[in-house]
């Protein structure tokens, strides 16, 4: 009897036993199933971010290097040997100063040898210019009073002579004489006719020199006078370019970066200024001036690049320091290397004057104009498809949907999303590893 009544309450507890089973089976599945959807939740949120506005912060990345601003390479107008040299590498030079001296002995004697020219040429004019003294004239008076006395004396010959000749006319006549007696009077008084026409002649020349004396140079002798002297300044003024021209000088204040020869040297004048590397061997000295940093922007930038424009610089050597510029030159000739078409850009620094060096690499960010409200999300997120289209993953429901967008501006690793998304929506870094893509534009998480 007992034995049934244990039997019955067997068959009673089983059922009952078998629902709490089920029951705790079923709780367990779904509380798993919960779980799992909260871990896949969790998984989601940690490899997405949420998409809000924000002001954008528009930088342009772009490499640039630190160089001088003018930089020349130095040699003589004429090809000679250096006899001094003044400068060595690291030294600061200003303007004008005297950075080297050629050999110069066969210009120096030149130079001598037309400063005495000049020096005749200028006693010359000063002579003619002053007149003659006074000594001069007195005895150009002299000389005309002497000429006068000589008239009188011939005058009187010819009146003695023209007496005689009248005398021996009557003579001649009566027979008295012959007639080749009477002709040495004719001949007589000949000749002192035409003695008191030189003495006459004379004594005008003697006035003229007088006059001369008198009344100082003529203007055409003081005009060729100073004109020799013009000629002899010019021709020492030339040489004298050439002799200074022996002292190489600096073009504009510099530091000397480097030294291409010693003292002694032959140097050659065909690189004289050059800015190339080429003419080290021929040249004496690199000189440069001022630090700017040159870099090559992208033709798809350069229209958010403006002069003016603040640029925060980084360099290696000093990793924990941002120097500062700005845009001084857009370069307004694009330049294509590679296939790629992009334009220089110079940079003036700021900052960092005494601390960067010529050929040090840069990392240049351009900053501009900051976006209100803009959207913006890693460069990484965005995706390209198979068929062309950009976009990103989003999630929805546990699930990594496509979703095509239009691209706006980059800033660094930011790029701006004009169209396609919203504040509030997640977006996929990168997709998880165990989604499977589901057709084209949908990746299932499960």
């Amino acid at each position: 009897m007992v034995k049934s009544l244990s039997l019955k309450k067997t068959n009673l507890i089983l059922p009952w036993l078998g629902g709490l089973v089920l029951v705790g089976i079923g709780t367990i599945a779904i509380l798993n199933y919960w779980q799992t959807k909260s871990d896949r939740a969790s998984e989601i949120i940690t490899q997405t971010i949420l998409v809000k506005s924000e002001d954008l912060t528009v930088q342009i990345q772009a490499n640039g290097i630190v160089q001088a601003v003018r930089t020349n390479n130095l040699s003589p107008d004429e090809p000679g040997r250096i006899a001094e040299l003044y400068i060595t590498e690291g030294d600061r030079v200003e303007k004008g100063q005297v950075m080297a001296r050629m050999d110069s002995d066969r210009l120096q004697a030149q130079v001598d040898r037309y400063k005495a020219a000049v020096q005749k040429a200028q006693a010359n004019f000063d002579l003619i210019k002053a007149g003659n003294r006074s000594e001069v004239i007195a005895a150009a008076k002299a000389r005309v009073t002497t000429a006068q006395a000589n008239i009188a004396v011939a005058q009187a010959r010819l009146k003695r002579n023209q007496e005689e000749k009248q005398r021996n006319q009557l003579l001649v006549e009566e027979g008295a004489i012959s007639r080749n007696s009477f002709n040495e009077f004719v001949t007589k008084e000949a000749e002192a006719q035409a003695n008191l026409e030189a003495e006459l002649a004379r004594l005008r020349e003697q006035q003229e020199s007088l006059r001369e004396a008198q009344t100082g140079s003529r203007i055409e002798e003081i005009a060729q006078a100073k004109a020799e002297l013009a000629q002899a300044k010019a021709e020492l003024a030339d040489i004298q370019i050439q002799l200074d021209k022996t002292k190489i000088r600096a073009p504009f204040a510099g530091i000397i970066t480097r030294r291409y020869a010693e003292a002694g040297d032959f140097v050659d004048s065909t690189t004289a200024a050059s800015d190339t590397e080429g003419a080290t061997s021929t040249s004496i000295a690199e000189l440069s001036s001022g630090l700017e940093i040159e870099a090559k922007i992208p033709e798809a930038n350069i229209s958010k690049i403006k002069l003016g424009q603040t640029v925060d610089i980084k360099v290696d050597a000093y990793s924990n320091e941002i120097f500062k510029g700005k845009v001084r030159l857009i370069a307004p000739r694009a330049v294509k290397e590679n296939n790629v078409t992009s334009f220089r850009v110079k940079v003036d620094l700021t900052t960092g004057k005494d601390k960067l060096q010529s050929g040090m690499n840069t990392r240049l960010a351009f900053v501009g104009e900051p976006i209100a409200e803009a959207i913006a999300i890693p460069l990484a997120a965005v995706v390209t498809q198979p068929d062309g289209r950009t976009g990103v993953y989003v999630a929805e429901d546990n699930k990594a949907e496509f979703k095509p967008i239009q691209l706006g501006i980059t800033s660094g690793n930011l790029v701006q999303i004009v169209e396609g998304l919203t504040p509030g929506e997640r977006v996929f870094i990168s997709p998880p590893q165990d989604l499977k893509i589901m057709g084209v534009d949908t990746v299932n998480v499960e």
